[in-house]
């Protein structure tokens, strides 16, 4: 309960700046505090997402993709704590903050495997003022099918 009283209340504060003539007009983004209270509500749901799909696994990072806007990186390791990966992402406008370009492609959010290839992904969220965010570890779910979920490691 508690949880959803927080969720709904980040939901209108997140609103509140996305739909803020003030923040919009003036091609603001929104504070850092915004963003990390976006991925840390975030967490418990998966800052990636897998997806088994046409003989591929898909790695979606669209929930931090989300938050570009006020992150400097977001490092990863497939099967590994190492977090030797960087996922490339798209510039941030403004005036639209949570909002990817139209011309945006699957590669703004997702990266592709080979099936089955990653059994879990560290996440590290690197902010725009070099502060770290904690390595979360996500592996696939079970018996989904090609639903797109994730579950933390343990």
């Amino acid at each position: 309960m508690v949880k959803q009283i927080a969720a709904f209340f980040l939901a209108i504060l997140v609103g509140f700046f996305i739909f803020s003539p003030t923040y919009a007009q003036q091609n603001k983004i929104p504070p850092m505090e915004l963003y990390k209270a976006m991925a840390d509500a975030n967490k418990t749901s998966g800052w990636v997402q897998f997806r088994e799909y046409n003989g591929q696994q898909w790695v979606y990072f669209t929930p931090l993709v989300m938050l570009r806007c006020r992150v400097k990186e977001i490092r990863y390791s497939i099967n590994s704590p190492d977090l030797d990966e960087v996922f490339p992402l798209v510039a941030c406008h403004p005036a639209l903050p949570f909002s990817l370009p139209p011309d945006s492609g699957p590669e703004a959010i997702a990266i592709t495997l080979s099936s089955r290839q990653a059994e879990k992904i560290a996440v590290q969220i690197i902010y725009e003022d070099d502060s770290e965010s904690e390595i979360m570890v996500f592996e696939p779910c079970i018996g989904v099918g090609e639903a797109t979920c994730a579950s933390i490691v343990k």
